[in-house]
Formats: structure tokens, C-alpha cells, sequence
């Protein structure tokens, strides 16, 4: 029997779980989900929710016809939006952090780098970060257009282990438990193919967007890329109960990849490099004996003309010693290089982190 192991998760909870009746936010299926984050999080596991519900919440506060105008469903979301957050906060008594992204956040590169970073840091200070589509100004082509694979975006950006969508049935089943009284659960997954994503059926609710097809989509990006994914019943307190004992209550997608190994083939094999900063020997001694991040008061010289976010080699007496992403762009790094991280926002007017490339984001060649 396979064991749940994970230390940094995504929680995916939809709609129908936040504002059950449609119209506002409710507590009813979130108190069992609110003992799991504390008690993991008091064990040491990290924690970021994707949580939809803005919309949902925001209704009772808005009077429309029935068909609503996507001005009106933004003005729904503005208003929603606190409360769904106020509606989180009261859980806990840890501060909970709102992140609002859209899809063109997630495509730009700078941009991506920043969200990370901003997510590194809220876990840094033990806030719990509450992601959502910022559907107060996405319009249909900057939407990611579902939460379930805002999950797996969120994931992804954070460094995940671990994906946990939580939905109103115990996982993907041989098909329509609702309609069919002799489906059954697939309690594992290990290739998602054709034959996986003809299970999927329409969407499940009419309060969310995202069916079952939309969480395998999730799961595909996910498991690909070292995370593996639980598709679990969020209705059901036993759910979280079991989680916490270590057992799988769901469909578990199995990663084909530790999240280590995929993020090294990324950075070693995937990324184009645009540059290189050469380093000199305590620095380099920092990174590959120590497992450090690499500070400007470290680096000689900077090759090339790279933007932030773009992957550079890291090279030793004209050796190449690692590869990673760059924090600054490289006009900025000729201006920092060997001063001290404190004096980052002295010389440049602002100060984006205190390193140049986090070890998270590092491979040693």
C-alpha cells in the first residue's frame, strides 16, 4: 500500500467547497481542511491553497439578472474576493496571504520569477499564501480559465512536491459514479495516457468551471514534472484525517520523476543558457561544498546580455561549475558584483533579493 510522503504541497479547493450554496462562503466542508493545514504545518510541512470561491462569495453581495456581463462577474470577484480571504483567516491563527495571478503573470518570465520568489518568502515567515485567478481584470485570453490547473501552474512555480486537488467525488473512477452504480475508484495512476483522459467526463458542478478532465490535465503537468498529484473527496472530513495518518484516501497520480531530478534535467538540459558570471574560489567553494546560494560580493565578471530570470552558467577559473537562474539581469549584476547583499538597494535603488542565484534554482555540472 502506497504511503502519502510529501513536505511541500498545493491544495486545490474549488468552488462548491468554498460557497456550497452558490452565494456566499461557507464553512461547512472547510473546518476538516483547516485542522489538516494546521497540524501539517506544525509538523514542519509547507503549505500554499489555491482556492477558488471570489465570484461565489461576491454574489449575494451583487444583484444581477441571471446572465452576468464579465464587468459584472469582476465587480463579484472584487467584492467576493475579501470575503473569501476573511473567510480563510478565521481558521487560523497564522496570517494567511493573498496572491492574485493571471495567465499572462505565469507566461512572462520576469514575472514568474517574481512569484516565486514572493511565494518563497511568505513560507519563509510561515504565512499560508492563497492563490487565485485575479478575475477582477483577466479577461477570457488572459485567464488560465480553471483552478485545477492553476494548482498545477501554482505547484509548478513553487516548487511542489506534492499536488492535493480536492473535489466533490474520492477520485477518478472507471466512470460516472453519479450515473454508473458499478464505477469504481482507480486508487492509483502511473502513466497518464488516452485511455486516462477518456474517463474524464464534463464539468462537475455548476458553481466551478473545472471537471474531472481539467484535474487529469493538472495532474498530467504535475506528475511530469516530479510532483505527484492526489485527487481526493474534499466533502469528507475522513479525507483530510486519512492524509494526515500517511494513507491515500483517492487517486494518486504517481510523479515519474523525483521533483529534484525533473528540476535538474529542466535546468541542465531544457534551458538555453544566455550568459555566464564568473565567481572566485570562496564562492565557489560556497556552492559546490556547501550547497549555497551565489552572493554578488562572489561574482568577478558577467558574460553576456541576460535578462532576469534567464538560466547562466556559473563558472570557476574559465571552469563551468553550475548552471542556474539569474535573479537580476545582467547590467545589474556588472553594477553589484562583489559587493555585499546589503548594499543590493544602495547601488541598484532596489532590491529584488538578496542573491543572485538561489540554490533552489542550481545545478551543479
Amino acid at each position: 500500500m502506497n504511503r502519502l510522503n510529501w513536505q511541500r504541497a498545493v491544495i486545490k479547493v474549488g468552488s462548491a467547497l468554498i460557497a456550497p450554496n452558490g452565494d456566499a462562503c461557507s464553512a461547512r466542508f472547510l473546518l476538516a481542511l483547516a485542522r489538516f493545514i494546521t497540524i501539517s504545518r506544525e509538523s514542519g510541512k509547507e503549505i500554499i491553497l489555491v482556492s477558488s470561491g471570489s465570484v461565489a462569495a461576491g454574489r449575494s453581495k451583487v444583484k444581477i439578472r441571471h446572465n452576468a456581463s464579465i464587468a459584472e462577474k469582476q465587480a463579484m470577484a472584487a467584492i467576493g474576493q475579501t470575503q473569501m480571504m476573511a473567510n480563510w483567516q478565521r481558521f487560523f491563527d497564522f496570517p494567511c496571504a493573498q496572491v492574485l495571478l493571471t495567465a499572462d503573470d505565469l507566461r512572462d518570465r520576469t514575472r514568474y520569477v517574481n512569484i516565486k520568489n514572493t511565494l518563497r518568502e511568505l513560507l519563509n515567515h510561515d504565512a499560508l499564501p492563497i492563490v487565485n485567478e485575479n478575475d477582477t481584470v483577466a479577461v477570457n485570453e488572459l485567464k488560465v480559465g480553471d483552478n485545477d490547473n492553476l494548482g498545477a501552474y501554482t505547484a509548478l512555480v513553487a516548487q511542489a512536491d506534492t499536488l492535493i486537488i480536492c473535489s466533490d467525488i474520492d477520485g477518478l473512477y472507471t466512470a460516472d459514479p453519479r450515473k454508473d452504480p458499478d464505477a469504481t475508484l482507480i486508487s492509483e495512476v502511473h502513466n497518464i495516457d488516452e485511455s486516462i483522459y477518456k474517463l474524464a467526463g464534463g464539468a462537475g458542478t455548476s458553481v466551478g468551471t473545472g471537471g474531472m478532465r481539467t484535474k487529469i490535465e493538472a495532474a498530467d503537468k504535475c506528475t511530469s514534472s516530479g510532483i505527484q498529484t492526489i485527487i481526493v473527496n474534499g466533502r469528507k472530513g475522513a479525507s483530510f484525517d486519512a492524509m494526515l495518518n500517511g494513507s491515500i484516501p483517492g487517486t494518486l497520480f504517481h510523479a515519474s520523476n523525483s521533483p529534484k531530478k525533473a528540476r535538474r534535467l529542466w535546468l541542465t538540459h531544457t534551458l538555453k543558457t544566455c550568459g555566464r558570471i564568473h565567481v572566485d574560489e570562496g564562492a565557489k567553494v560556497a556552492l559546490v561544498d556547501r550547497g549555497a546560494s551565489l552572493l554578488p560580493s562572489g561574482m568577478t565578471s558577467i558574460e553576456g546580455n541576460f535578462n532576469q530570470g534567464e538560466a547562466v552558467e556559473i563558472c570557476y577559473d574559465n571552469q563551468v561549475v553550475a548552471k542556474g537562474l539569474a535573479l537580476y539581469n545582467a547590467r545589474d549584476l556588472m553594477l553589484i558584483k562583489g559587493k555585499k547583499s546589503q548594499h543590493i538597494a544602495d547601488v541598484l535603488g532596489y532590491e529584488t533579493t538578496d542573491v543572485v542565484v538561489h540554490r533552489d534554482d542550481l545545478v551543479l555540472l
